[in-house]
């Protein structure tokens, strides 16, 4: 585990819903909780500025640390991404994306592939890719880029054979390997969380498991192309992998956001107003709505009350 993806990890899942500022005392003193020690961390803030994803501003004596709108799009579409319920229906046409980018633009070239894989794209050949989903309007933006925009083409299909599109999927993405990670990621969460029911975890117990587990389970944006339901296996362990991760988020959530707030607040000149305190916290507990929304009787989510918690 890096400390400059620890930062992310921290800040998806609770700095941006404080205004997505926080004192540099406070990231120390989080992040120490992970055995990053204060000269790693500041080395990694330090070359994060450099690349233009957060931003240090001085208040007095202290500092404070926030991200960049370059920063916080990547953070919010990871969240948006991790903590959506359930793909949306599939309308059976693909997206197909095409480029000719020369070999002179090599660095523009290999970061759209990056981008690419990281918005679930699959591809069939060099320079053809594909993906079930809608173009975002992120990805949008990035395609009309000046040095992508001149290259690219990209259309609405359907595919007409001669195979079918679940053929077509195993051309385009290991799903042998995004399967396997996801039973590894079931076999070391899934004890933990029977655990964890039983057990009378201290805040600070809370927060660092509530930041393990999610630093775990975004890996998956990496490699899970997010397919819709039609497109997968029967025994795809997606499915269950989510479930076990939303629960076990949720449980967590109340007391890892109370102990974010505590080490928040003692480094901060000015606590948060009682309204946009409870805002935050309530955010911080669950982040896209209200857990109900997803549906009853799946094997992780029907052990516990799934209601956010109230906020004293």
């Amino acid at each position: 585990m890096h400390p400059r993806s620890m930062l992310f990890t921290l800040w998806g899942v609770f700095i941006r819903h404080f205004d997505s500022e926080i004192p540099l005392g406070a990231v120390l003193r989080l992040m120490s909780e992970f055995g990053f020690a204060g000269p790693a961390v500041r080395a990694a803030i330090g070359r994060l500025a450099e690349q233009g994803w957060v931003e240090l501003r001085r208040d007095g004596r202290s500092s404070n640390l926030s991200m960049t709108a370059q920063g916080l799009e990547i953070v919010d579409e990871a969240a948006n991404r991790i903590y959506r319920l359930r793909p949306e229906p599939w309308d059976g046409t693909w997206l197909l994306l095409t480029y000719t980018i020369p070999e002179e633009q090599r660095a523009a070239r290999d970061q759209l592939r990056t981008d690419l894989a990281w918005w679930g794209f699959g591809t069939l050949g060099t320079g053809t890719w594909l993906s079930p989903h809608s173009l975002s309007p992120a990805l949008a933006a990035r395609l009309k880029s000046p040095e992508v925009a001149p290259y690219v083409d990209y259309f609405r299909a359907t595919y007409t054979g001669p195979a079918s599109n679940a053929a077509l999927v195993l051309k385009g993405w290991r799903l042998e390997e995004v399967s396997g990670r996801y039973r590894q990621f079931l076999a070391r969460f899934g004890p933990e969380f029977e655990a964890a029911r039983a057990d009378r975890l201290s805040e600070r117990e809370c927060f660092v498991r509530r930041c393990r587990l999610v630093h775990e389970y975004r890996k998956f944006l990496f490699v899970d192309p997010g397919l819709p339901e039609e497109l997968l296996a029967a025994d795809w362990p997606g499915g269950q992998a989510f479930d076990l991760f939303h629960a076990y988020d949720q449980l967590l959530a109340g007391p890892s956001a109370h102990f974010f707030y505590s080490v928040y607040a003692i480094s901060s000149r000015e606590k948060m107003a009682k309204g946009q305190l409870e805002r935050s916290l309530q955010a911080a507990l669950n982040p896209f709505g209200p857990a109900t929304r997803i549906e009853p009787g799946l094997k992780y989510l029907k052990v516990i009350n799934m209601a956010p918690p109230r906020l004293r």
